[in-house]
């Protein structure tokens, strides 16, 4: 009977080294923003094209937002809802999908659409200050059916009385 015997390398190397690994891979994703609970949604239309929307419409949801989530379905996204208009700007912190974001007035009409991608977290700053809604949908979603600034969103809720 033969016996292998492994380098000699002293065990609490060993585990260090093992340590070190599991930090350098999981460090990364265990600081990542948990993702919060499915929100309630609604049913949205622009021309003739439907989004279920989460509304994220307190604080605590709009600071967390799709931060963590792994996907967002075609024909999905999330709606936040401001109380008053002001200028918006949006970032990807912890967020791990692109996404395309459109800053909305009012009355619903868009009035921005910007492009935004996983972990950036520089904002995607609004030009325009009479904006109370911003929906996020997956990337590339508003271009691939022609959504533009100056379409109209229907069914948005009225905004909300916290931000």
């Amino acid at each position: 009977m033969h016996s292998r015997q492994l380098p000699s390398v002293p065990i609490a190397r060993r585990i260090l080294l093992l340590v070190a690994l599991l930090t350098a891979f999981a460090g990364p994703l265990a600081a990542l923003t948990p993702p919060q609970p499915e929100l309630p949604k609604i049913v949205l239309t622009i021309r003739d094209l439907r989004i279920e929307a989460e509304v994220a419409d307190d604080p605590d949801e709009k600071t967390i937002g799709l931060m963590g989530r792994k996907e967002l379905a075609e024909g999905e996204g999330m709606l936040f809802v401001f109380s008053r208009p002001q200028p918006m700007g949006f970032w990807m912190k912890d967020t791990l999908i692109p996404l395309s974001i459109a800053y909305l007035n009012a009355a619903g009409v868009i009035r921005e659409i910007h492009d935004m991608q996983p972990l950036n977290e520089h904002p995607a700053s609004s030009i325009l200050g009479d904006l109370v809604y911003a929906l996020e949908v997956p990337q590339g979603w508003f271009a691939k059916h022609g959504i533009m600034a100056g379409d109209k969103v229907i069914g948005l809720p009225k905004p909300s009385d916290s931000d």
